[in-house]
């Protein structure tokens, strides 16, 4: 079936379009079938995969064009296709309208799920109609349900699995974190659905263990791009039967050097299968990946993506390197008073810095004050990791000291307060720490310690700010070329500084310095800005 050819009415969602991966082959050639990384050939024939027709209620297929885009404003989502493919599916705003699975909405139901997110209501017609997907949302916006019921309802309509085959469904993420928390929602929507079998496949964990759960015949893996090659190249597994794939977080897997076993795993995957690709942000490298493994996608965009949250009140404070912990003890003490004042538990804290020896000194001399805290890093084992996380998420720690390893994918309800001990380099991985609270539609507060030297970071977060007071859309550069040139303007701007420090004040009145590091002259009159919780009500 040609889905570039085939015209389906706008307001109509069924699946008319077969997802077929991009191929550089003249239209008509019949590819061989795909290699496996490992040399290992499944010992059967793999059955087609099915894509059954979806189609939501009869109240959403009533849906006038003027209708569709008047709940697209409502709910900020911005839905884009290429010209020469099908109209997108509409949104829908109830989970009985999308006539999922029965299975499904008892799990829905069991978890207490009302109405879906922004991101749910577009997204999730999408991929039910089979249709490969580009998705960008901001931070705690719901789209690992987004994807994972669309995947568990993809399995239940695929011929049964045996010993030896599967996975029908694969999901990349970043990191363990992130795909142990992947996992747990996917299982949470499976619960009713006993046939659906799920793995979650990442570093630090036994591999034996993991070897025998995907040679026994799974649905689902959720894993890491390096620790699910090997287990291709070991022969544990193979790509045979997957006709569902997701790549989540994928700009910071690329970030994180994973591009080559993307490509590998994507490369060799059966010809027909459906893609969904979730990012956080738009560097020219997910829209390389996106062009070259995705099937004229509908591209989804909700809310302002790669923005400060709305609801996060942000304070900055200068300190010098000294200062820091003894501030950092006072501001989570004055958290801890106002807590029991009020009648509260103490709140979550999340404090970010910037090295995984930083991570444990200040751990421990937070604990050495009497508070509950605890690190997470990379340098700490599997079960060092999950223990650290599962106290943190049941409260018997409240603080929780992390590098960036948290700064995505750590969904934890009710965190309070997010303190960036040490700034981090770009204001992109800033957007994501404090992501970490505010999510949701909750409140939250984000305060960052900064010195002289994160005056360039600083600027942007500044902008950002007073953007977001003024009602602008908030928009920066990202991607490894954005960070090259965010390297180099920091550099000039600390040669700048070298030479500014050379100038006497008193000096000279002739002196010409460029405007952009005359701040650099002004004495700084007061160490705390920020904006109040009002100012986000825009």
């Amino acid at each position: 079936m040609n889905p570039s050819t085939h015209s389906t009415p706008s307001h109509a969602i069924e699946s008319d379009v077969t997802p077929i991966a991009r191929s550089s082959s003249p239209p008509g050639t019949v590819l061989p079938p795909p290699p496996f990384p490992s040399g290992r050939r499944p010992t059967a024939v793999a059955p087609e995969p099915v894509f059954q027709p979806w189609r939501p209620s009869d109240r959403v297929l009533s849906l006038t064009l003027e209708q569709i885009e008047e709940v697209r404003m409502r709910l900020n989502v911005d839905v884009t296709v290429a010209a020469d493919s099908p109209p997108a599916p509409s949104p829908v705003e109830s989970f009985t309208d999308m006539c999922l699975h029965s299975s499904i909405m008892k799990d829905i139901a069991l978890h207490e799920y009302t109405r879906p997110t922004p991101i749910q209501a577009q997204a999730m017609p999408v991929a039910l109609s089979g249709r490969d997907l580009l998705g960008c949302a901001e931070t705690g916006s719901g789209k690992t349900a987004a994807f994972s019921i669309p995947m568990i309802q993809h399995c239940l309509a695929q011929p049964p699995i045996c010993r030896g085959n599967g996975p029908l469904a694969l999901v990349l993420a970043p990191t363990r974190e992130l795909a142990q928390q992947i996992e747990k929602e996917v299982k949470a929507f499976s619960k009713s659905s006993e046939s659906i079998k799920t793995v979650v496949v990442v570093g630090g964990t036994n591999m034996s263990e993991q070897k025998y759960e995907l040679r026994a015949g799974v649905h689902i893996v959720v894993a890491t791009p390096g620790r699910f090659i090997d287990h291709l190249q070991q022969g544990n597994t193979s790509l045979s039967r997957i006709s569902f794939v997701v790549l989540d977080e994928a700009d910071r897997m690329l970030d994180m050097g994973f591009e080559p076993q993307i490509r590998e795993v994507m490369q060799n995957l059966p010809r027909k299968h459906q893609t969904l690709l979730f990012s956080a942000t738009m560097p020219v490298e997910i829209e390389t990946l996106a062009q070259e493994y995705l099937h004229i996608p509908v591209q989804i965009k909700v809310g302002k993506v790669s923005s400060p949250t709305a609801n996060v009140a942000q304070t900055l404070e200068k300190v010098t390197d000294g200062e820091k912990i003894d501030r950092l003890l006072s501001l989570l003490v004055e958290d801890a008073s106002h807590a029991e004042n009020s009648g509260y538990y103490q709140p979550l804290t999340v404090v970010f810095v910037e090295r995984k020896t930083r991570c444990d000194e200040v751990a421990d001399a937070l604990v050495a004050q009497g508070l509950h805290a605890v690190a997470l890093h990379g340098g700490r084992n599997q079960s060092e990791r999950e223990a650290a996380l599962n106290n943190f998420r049941k409260g018997t720690t409240n603080i929780l000291v992390a590098t960036d390893v948290a700064s995505r994918g750590l969904d934890v309800t009710g965190v309070a307060h997010v303190i960036n001990l040490d700034l981090p380099k770009t204001m992109e991985d800033y957007v994501h720490r404090i992501g970490r609270t505010g999510r949701a539609g909750s409140v939250g507060q984000a305060t960052s310690f900064y010195t002289d030297r994160d005056m360039f970071l600083v600027a942007q977060i500044r902008k950002a700010i007073s953007d977001v007071e003024s009602g602008n859309t908030i928009a920066f550069a990202s991607g490894k070329a954005a960070r090259k040139k965010e390297r180099e303007a920091v550099a000039a701007q600390r040669e700048a500084r070298l030479t500014l420090s050379n100038i006497t004040l008193n000096g000279p009145a002739l002196i010409n310095v460029d405007e952009k590091y005359r701040y650099m002259l002004t004495p700084t009159t007061t160490k705390q800005e920020g904006v109040a919780d009002d100012a986000w009500d825009d």
